[in-house]
Parts: structure tokens; C-alpha cells; sequence
């Protein structure tokens, strides 16, 4: 029985995926930089290439101004490099016109042919600092209007934000019936009634059992008041081996060159380094055990120097397969996965716990992808 309704109740598979590190994020040991671990393309689209081969089935590419690389133009990218993993794509709401977003992601839908997925994204830009309410308001009207152009004929948008009237959707039809999915995480009212009345795939950060079933509770509530179900998603980074004792000595290894002051630089720089689920993270940090646990397999060492997602499972295969199972059973459809270095641990995962487990692409089980080109003016439809 899951924890509250789900989109895919009857779904007996999970979306298994990678992360592919563009925000400067990939290190041997956590807070040491390492040229051979930089955020270039030679080095992000090879993760993506691995993650594939192993048989994981979509790859979050974030979004962020630290030192990296464009998502859209990394997604775009990957296009022709793979040909069944999807991409999962964070796009900061506001950072491009809504109307020309809708025809970028259009673009790249079709570029992939139905392998693109978005995540949704509110916080600040560099530079700004803007009330939450604000934030979550401009996202709200770009997830409207992302939803008229991939859906009706015509745009028309009169909001707090952005107004706009009678413009045509022919630039901007997916490839997708009904566009890609939307993944969005937030833990604030503003965030909850978005997702609530508009995203798909509501994802988590790693807490207590307890604390994601509450999470899951939450949005739901605002969910049914829209009459709709959710499925759910959740963010967290793996460290997998054959016993639990070397997984555990390998988290200690990863963080034994870490200088708390410049983990708290890296956790400082990321533009949601002030947002309510980043601070939820690090009080995860504050009630681990001495050696960092806050539960059997749950680690917070993750968070000593990195912002967002901040802690792994860690454990032996079969330990790490049965949360994920335990996970599966609350309703959770989704895991979006990771670990130090990303190419070495997509191997860990994808050889020990990945062949275990029934997976499935979110937007085949939607129904969203198309057998062929659609009957739009980028597919085989009349051109205009």
C-alpha cells in the first residue's frame, strides 16, 4: 500500500537514473578539485554515455552558474551521442522568454525523439535575490505556459508576470503527446501548490522514512484539491559494494581530505544554498550519528561539501536493493542516483543492485511518446 495515491499505481517498475555532473560537481575525494574530474563536455557527455550502456534509463543534467556547462545546450548535445536513455533537463524558470523556452524545448524533443524530460527549477538567478513567493509565482506562469503551447493551438497568457495574446503554437509542438513530463522539488507552500496543480513527478532529498512520507502527504493534499495524483521521485546519491563494511569504509575514504571551510564554500556558492529543502539537509547533518548515519544505510557525509541532495545509501547490495524496494512500496517511481566519481560508481550501481531491478522509462509508461514523428510542423505534419 502506498503512502498516498500515485499517478501509477499499478506500475511494477521503477525509472532508474544517473546525474551527470555540469555544475562542477565530481570529485575522488569531496572538496578537492581534480582536473581530470571537470565539469568539461569530454568528460559529462561520457558519463551520460556510460550511464546508458549500463542500462540506466534517464540522467538528470542540473542547473547552476557555478563553473560548468549550459543545460540545454549539454542536453542538445547528447542528442546524437545516445539513443535510448532520456534526458532529464533543469530548467530555471524565467532564465529564458517563456514562449521561446517552449520552442527550445520543443527543439530538443524532437531532437531526441521523445526522450526528454524537464525539471522544473525556482530558485534565484546569479545575481538576484527575489522572495520566494515571487520565484514560485514566475514559474508557475512559465509551467502555463509551456502547458498552452504543447497542448492548444493558440498562446494566450494575461499573469503577474508575463502577458501574452493570440500567438501560435506551430514553432513550439513537441515530439511528445502532450509534451514532456515535469519533475519538480520544493518544500514550501508556493512549491507544493505548484507542483500540486501542474508537475508530474514531485522529488524528494534523502530524510528519515518518516519525513518523506510526510513530504509525500503534503503535496498530495494540494494535489486533490486539483483532482489530480502525483507520482514521486527521489534525489540521492548510492555507495554500493559487496559487504557493507567496505561501502562504509569507502564514504569514510571520500571525505578524508575534506576541509569542513571549504565544504561550506561549496555548499555557500550553489544558488539554493538559502532555500528551505537545503536546510532540511543540513539538519539531517546535525541529528546523524557519530559516523554520519541518521538511519541503517542513510549517510549525511554526502552534505558536508555539497548543497542540495546531501546524503547516500551505503551498504551492500542487498542492503541498498531492499531500500530502494522499501521506497518502491511507498510510492516512490523514480530514483535519480549518483555517486564519487560518477563514472566509477555508475559501474558499482549498474553491475550490483541495476540488473535486480525492473525499470522503465516514465514517459513510455504516460504514454507520452509517439511511435513515429508526430503530425506537427517539426514532425510529418503540414508545413506552415
Amino acid at each position: 500500500m502506498t503512502v498516498v495515491p500515485v499517478t501509477s499505481a499499478d506500475l511494477d517498475a521503477a525509472e532508474v537514473s544517473w546525474f551527470s555532473a555540469l555544475c562542477s560537481d565530481d570529485y575522488q575525494f569531496l572538496g578537492v578539485p581534480d582536473g581530470d574530474l571537470r565539469s568539461s563536455w569530454a568528460h559529462c557527455s561520457q558519463i551520460v554515455k556510460t550511464a546508458e550502456q549500463q542500462g540506466f534509463r534517464n540522467i538528470l543534467c542540473p542547473s547552476s552558474y557555478q563553473v560548468g556547462q549550459d543545460t540545454l545546450s549539454f542536453v542538445a548535445g547528447c542528442a546524437p551521442i545516445t539513443s535510448k536513455i532520456n534526458l532529464l533537463a533543469a530548467v530555471r524558470c524565467g532564465e529564458m522568454q517563456p514562449i521561446m523556452l517552449a520552442r527550445t524545448i520543443a527543439t530538443l524533443d524532437h531532437m531526441l525523439e521523445g526522450r526528454l524530460t524537464v525539471n522544473i527549477i525556482s530558485s534565484d538567478f546569479p545575481g538576484e535575490t527575489a522572495a520566494s513567493a515571487f520565484r514560485y509565482q514566475r514559474s508557475r506562469e512559465v509551467v502555463e505556459i509551456l502547458k498552452q503551447a504543447w497542448t492548444r493551438d493558440e498562446i494566450s497568457h494575461k499573469g503577474e508576470v508575463y502577458d501574452f495574446s493570440g500567438l501560435t503554437t506551430d514553432p513550439v509542438r513537441p515530439y511528445q503527446t502532450g509534451g514532456p513530463l515535469l519533475y519538480f522539488g520544493g518544500y514550501s507552500p508556493d512549491a507544493l501548490e505548484l507542483c500540486g496543480e501542474h508537475c508530474d513527478v514531485y522529488l524528494m532529498w534523502p530524510e528519515k522514512v518518516e519525513e518523506l512520507a510526510g513530504r509525500m502527504q503534503a503535496v498530495n493534499a494540494v494535489a486533490e484539491r486539483y483532482n489530480r495524483t502525483l507520482d514521486y521521485g527521489l534525489r540521492v546519491h548510492v555507495i554500493v559494494r559487496d559487504t557493507e563494511a567496505e561501502a562504509r569504509d569507502y564514504a569514510d575514504y571520500i571525505v578524508s581530505k575534506l576541509d569542513d571551510d571549504q565544504g561550506a564554500a561549496i555548499r555557500n556558492r550553489a544558488l539554493d544554498a538559502k532555500s528551505l529543502g537545503v536546510s532540511h539537509q543540513a539538519k539531517n547533518r546535525e541529528i546523524a550519528d557519530d559516523k554520519g548515519y541518521i538511519e541503517p544505510n542513510l549517510w549525511t557525509g554526502i552534505g558536508r561539501a555539497r548543497s542540495g541532495c546531501g546524503a547516500a545509501l551505503v551498504g551492500s547490495t542487498d542492503q541498498v536493493l531492499s531500500k530502494l524496494e522499501a521506497y518502491q512500496k511507498m510510492g516512490i517511481r523514480a530514483f535519480i542516483l549518483s555517486g564519487y566519481p560518477h563514472l566509477d560508481e555508475a559501474v558499482h550501481f549498474g553491475s550490483r543492485v541495476l540488473p535486480q531491478m525492473k525499470t522503465c522509462s516514465l514517459p513510455q509508461a504516460y504514454g507520452r511518446v509517439p511511435e513515429g514523428p508526430p503530425a506537427t510542423p517539426l514532425g510529418n505534419g503540414p508545413r506552415r
